[in-house]
């Protein structure tokens, strides 16, 4: 009897992972130009406004997939489409090896890349990376309240005391499922002021985000979560969309095609941040797996859509990961992307969360970027209960909802401003390290910087640059001032740099300062300006 059980299980196996995933590419979209003529055919006027608004041109990757070209590979033998990406011009299809090589033959079809590797590289290395366990980076534990301390840690009680809450903004949160969002108090303030603006199921391909799995309505709690005395968000009156993409039955690439799929929406819908506690690196099947070399920035299909994300204006913030504490330590997809803010997890005293996913990138790149807590975050569970958990996932919404509090304080922003003021602000960003990155940034003093350095709405100012600099600086005068007195001064306090300074020689030389922080004063007869400059 156990022979045969062992026989069964073993061709259970063989048949699960008899058919291949696989992104099928195409060559061109016939029709992009008529919908780059007529772009409120494919994007919303919001979204049109946040490129205009940062400087970005239309891009052919805007327009949609020409779909007789998806109809087509649908219907192909054997083949069933599970997900499709404009940005990308690709669809993501299943099917037997066979018939999804079948498919190059198809005139559109310009090439097909598996999620198993070795077919495209025969030479390909054997993974070591085992399925991860389905916990979506959360370790459950226990109970402005008991959520004082992870919003003070980043200095966001003071964005929320000038009244800046994440208003007219808006998160697109990828996420498992938001159990009873819909039905318990701790959101029921996000429905009162019509802050859920809607959502879909990738997965299940339908409107049903609310009745499957809790990962969601936890993460989501960190932003926009509201119960007086126990739990405030980070952004709680930001506006929200809510997207299942991840499939909590099994560990499979589609989900990498489901999310970039939602990020797509996301741009489409004209989001601002796009906040992300999903990270991929094993998968069921080892032969999609990943290993550490593939960690470059933009090889990985959700780590390529998350670029793009990121060229569209937006800011995609993602969960570092859990696997500090394992053999596999390294921060994964789509963390690791260049252009992904990735968020590591301290615990309540400002000291590193063991769990926490760790750098630098297979390319060397700072990776975490930045930290927030993590461990014994104050969160809302599905049955409306304020409580806590531990996770990289919780760190994540929190930093996300921060900066979307950040950006509503200083919408003239770009994106990559933002990310440039929050890491600036960051107690390690002089000296960054594996485990904290540039370590976990001060929104009050980021918000400091943005004023005095970069708001147009400022009547006078002065503007130092480069900065961060390497040797040298410049100072950009007001019109109406000729000579001012500039104070370096370091982090102990005392004077390191006093000069004079006229407006037609504004150069400084900081050769002789040693690399690291220092806080500057700029004094004429009209205006005191005070701020922080990095050495580097």
């Amino acid at each position: 009897m156990k022979k045969i059980l062992i026989v069964f299980l073993l061709l259970t196996f063989i048949n699960t992972f008899s058919q291949e995933d696989a992104w099928v590419y195409f060559n061109d979209k016939p029709n992009a130009q008529s919908f780059l003529d007529n772009p409120l055919t494919m994007l919303t006027q919001r979204a049109l406004d946040r490129r205009q608004n940062q400087g970005i041109s239309l891009n052919v990757n805007d327009a949609p997939v020409h779909q007789p070209y998806i109809d087509q590979i649908s219907a192909s033998p054997g083949i069933t489409v599970k997900a499709q990406s404009k940005w990308l011009n690709c669809v993501h299809v299943r099917g037997e090896l066979s018939d999804i090589q079948n498919l190059i033959n198809l005139y559109f079809v310009n090439h097909i890349r598996y999620a198993n590797s070795s077919l495209n590289n025969r030479n390909s290395i054997q993974n070591p990376f085992q399925p991860i366990n389905k916990q979506l980076d959360v370790q459950s534990n226990f109970n402005y309240g008991n959520s004082t301390n992870q919003v003070q840690m980043l200095n966001g009680q003071i964005l929320h005391q000038q009244n800046y809450t994440g208003q007219g903004k808006i998160i697109a949160v990828l996420d498992s499922g938001f159990i009873n969002v819909n039905s318990t108090s701790p959101f029921q303030r996000l429905f009162d002021n019509n802050l859920i603006l809607g959502g879909y199921n990738y997965v299940s391909q339908n409107n049903d985000v609310y009745s499957l799995h809790n990962h969601g309505t936890m993460t989501l709690s960190c932003m926009g979560g509201f119960v007086d005395g126990q739990l405030v968000g980070t952004a709680p009156d930001a506006s929200y969309y809510l997207f299942v993409t991840e499939d909590v039955s099994s560990e499979n690439p589609v989900e990498e095609s489901y999310w970039v799929q939602a990020s797509e929406e996301a741009d489409r819908l004209g989001a601002d941040v796009i906040s992300t506690s999903l990270g991929y690196f094993g998968y069921d099947n080892p032969n999609y797996s990943y290993i550490y070399e593939n960690m470059t920035g933009n090889y990985a299909f959700a780590s390529q859509g998350a670029n793009i994300a990121f060229s569209k204006g937006m800011i995609v913030v993602a969960s570092a990961g859990n696997s500090g504490a394992t053999s596999n330590p390294h921060i994964g997809v789509p963390a690791e992307a260049t252009n992904v803010l990735a968020v590591g997890a301290v615990k309540n005293d400002e000291t590193y969360a063991a769990f926490s996913s760790i750098g630098p990138s297979f390319d060397g790149r700072v990776k975490p970027d930045v930290m927030a807590q993590g461990q014994q975050s104050t969160i809302a569970n599905t049955a409306g209960e304020v409580s806590s958990a531990s996770g990289t996932s919780f760190a994540c919404p929190i930093m996300a909802g921060a900066i979307t509090s950040f950006w509503s304080a200083i919408p003239w922003a770009t994106n990559q401003q933002v990310i440039n003021f929050v890491k600036q602000s960051a107690d390690r960003f002089s000296i960054p390290t594996d485990q904290f990155g540039y370590g976990i940034p001060d929104f009050q003093l980021a918000l400091n910087m943005a004023l005095l350095n970069v708001d147009e709405n400022a009547e006078v100012s002065f503007v130092i640059y480069p900065n961060p600099t390497s040797n040298n600086i410049s100072i950009m005068f007001p019109i109406s001032i000729d000579e001012i007195k500039v104070v370096f001064y370091n982090t102990l306090g005392q004077k390191v740099i006093e000069k004079m300074i006229r407006k037609e020689s504004s150069n400084i030389s900081l050769e002789n300062l040693s690399n690291g922080i220092y806080y500057y004063t700029i004094q004429s007869e009209s205006l005191l300006q005070s701020g922080k400059l990095i050495k580097k």
